[in-house]
């Protein structure tokens, strides 16, 4: 080694590398998501905006940060008039799955109605500014109909069905009193679903939310009055909220989801794609909903 001095320099240094890369990616595996040490107090925050139709990318926010011990909360920021009944349903159970190891709090934006309120009475307290547009507690069903403008057109349509029910809700049929029947004892029960979620996430009585279970939207100011917002506040005094419930003096970082790099015409394709895709949708597939249809 004498003899070959910048030999044995390239070794200690390739040691050293060696080590000190065993000893950083120990320290990283020990601080990553299943370890409960943190160099900082960490919030995490979920947006929940628009109309609510696919619930698979806030399940999966939700689980990320559930299992980041380095989080120490969740804040669900709602601005969303509502949307699909199975994807709004699908959220509130995750948001109660979380509460069993981690307080979730909720703050309301311009709007939570119907659907998403609905994830809101999940969370274990409830923000919103006065004049948040909220409530809405029911369920929405509509159907397109065009057989008088087939008619005009000269386009025919004939169906061969198993059953008389089969195409209940087409647009090129009008509904029978039997169809009627039918979906309203479909609408009835799933607002029962409703009603029994918005009392059980809040701790009220069922009678209390069957009350106000008509579809009307009420204010934050209301809603408070009324048992189904906590405090009246803004997205900042939710931050200071959940400091004070988990324990967190001065600065706090708030984490984000990751977002997905897309480029410019990925993005405008997908949008014109998403809202094509909507304007059909909307106009020919009926929906059964958590949605205030006031916009």
């Amino acid at each position: 080694m004498k003899n070959h001095p910048i030999l044995t320099v390239l070794i200690i240094l390739g040691v050293t590398v060696l080590f000190l890369g065993t000893v950083m990616t120990v320290v990283l595996n020990f601080l990553g998501p299943s370890s409960g040490l943190s160099f900082s107090n960490k919030i995490g925050v979920i947006h929940i905006e628009g109309t609510i139709t696919d619930s698979e990318p806030f399940l999966s926010q939700l689980v990320e940060f559930k299992n980041d011990r380095r989080i120490k909360a969740i804040i669900l920021r709602i601005d969303s008039p509502g949307g699909g009944v199975g994807a709004s349903q699908e959220i509130y159970r995750e948001v109660l799955k979380t509460r069993e190891t981690k307080k979730v709090i909720v703050s309301l934006g311009g709007m939570a109605a119907s659907g998403g309120y609905y994830i809101a009475s999940a969370g274990d307290k409830i923000v919103a500014n006065p004049g948040t547009i909220t409530g809405s507690i029911g369920v929405i069903m509509e159907f397109f109909q065009i057989q008088e403008l087939s008619k005009k057109i000269g386009v025919n349509l004939e169906v061969l069905k198993s059953g008389e029910f089969k195409d209940i809700g087409s647009p090129y049929r009008e509904l029978t009193e039997r169809d009627k029947e039918l979906i309203i004892g479909l609408i009835s029960d799933i607002q029962e679903q409703f009603i029994n979620a918005v009392a059980s996430g809040r701790d009220i009585s069922v009678e209390k939310v069957r009350e106000i279970a008509d579809g009307r939207i009420i204010s934050g100011s209301m809603a408070k009055d009324l048992g189904l917002v906590d405090q009246l506040g803004n997205f900042q005094d939710a931050i200071e909220l959940t400091k004070k419930i988990v324990g967190i003096e001065g600065d706090v970082n708030l984490v984000y989801p990751k977002k997905t790099r897309k480029g410019l015409w990925d993005l405008i394709f997908q949008n014109v794609t998403k809202a094509m895709s909507r304007a059909v949708t909307d106009s020919l597939e009926p929906a059964i909903e958590y949605r205030w249809r006031g916009f």
